[in-house]
């Protein structure tokens, strides 16, 4: 099969070269290809292993520091991992999700002790919203993942990654970037605008998966793909709890 249909992504981790690569090691008639039905039962896996790991740790267990900021970066580490070795994306993914489900439990629990229970049920409903709407917008060709769309949104998301990243390290001088995580209508206002780019995360998510099917990419980039969707949810989960969490404080 022709390698040259093989797309690229929002993450900057997954793109034509990566799959390309993945191409060369050849497809056995053991493993197979890659099909849309096999992506989207391993986002469902996924998924459900980040739920389960969420709810234990966020409900069941004690809230532990070195367990929230451990998994943080080893839910990183794996991440990587599994774009750099797609190979390992069988393995890598599954751990991921246990370990991601691990920092979204600890990161729901802090929020819920300081705004009550509901912001955690209100950020999940209005993510499954989200997801139903991009999925909509992409079936119905509302939304075309064309490569201007994607190089926006692409230039978008590295920007607030970079951001984010500069505001990390500025934090631990003390020093706070204006209005970002704020109150206030232009801490609103940027907050929404972060949400509605990861958001459109999701309509590139989708085209990875049905364009890797037709590409006829290997099997274990099912796993590879469906980890990407996860990561975008992720995304959306948090920074919609984090807006919650500025609108209830904006309102006090």
């Amino acid at each position: 099969m022709s390698n040259n249909r093989f797309m690229s992504s929002s993450n900057p981790l997954i793109g034509d070269k990566q799959f390309a690569k993945s191409a060369s090691l050849g497809i056995s008639k053991e493993s197979g290809v890659m099909t849309v039905q096999g992506a989207v039962n391993k986002s469902f896996i996924l998924t459900g292993i980040l739920l389960v790991s969420a709810i234990v740790v966020g409900y069941v267990l004690p809230f532990s520091m070195p367990l929230f900021y451990g998994s943080m970066f080893i839910g990183l580490g794996l991440s990587i991992a599994s774009f750099m070795k797609p190979t390992w994306a069988p393995i890598t993914a599954p751990l991921y999700a246990v370990v991601e489900g691990v920092f979204v439990g600890s990161v729901s629990y802090l929020f819920a002790g300081a705004l009550g229970a509901g912001i955690v049920m209100n950020a999940l409903l209005l993510t499954i919203l989200c997801l139903a709407s991009m999925l909509i917008a992409y079936k119905t060709g509302l939304i075309k993942a064309t490569k201007k769309f994607r190089s926006i949104i692409t230039t978008a998301t590295g920007a607030i990654m970079m951001i984010y990243l500069l505001s990390m390290v500025l934090n631990m001088f003390g020093i706070q970037i204006p209005y970002l995580h704020e109150g206030g209508m232009i801490g609103i206002g940027i907050s929404v605008f972060i949400i509605g780019i990861a958001s459109l995360n999701l309509i590139l998510d989708f085209d990875n998966i049905e364009k890797g099917a037709q590409a006829g990419a290997p099997k274990y980039m099912e796993w590879v793909c469906s980890l990407g969707l996860l990561i975008t949810l992720v995304w959306i989960y948090l920074e919609i709890l984090r807006l919650l969490a500025i609108v209830a404080s904006s309102s006090d």
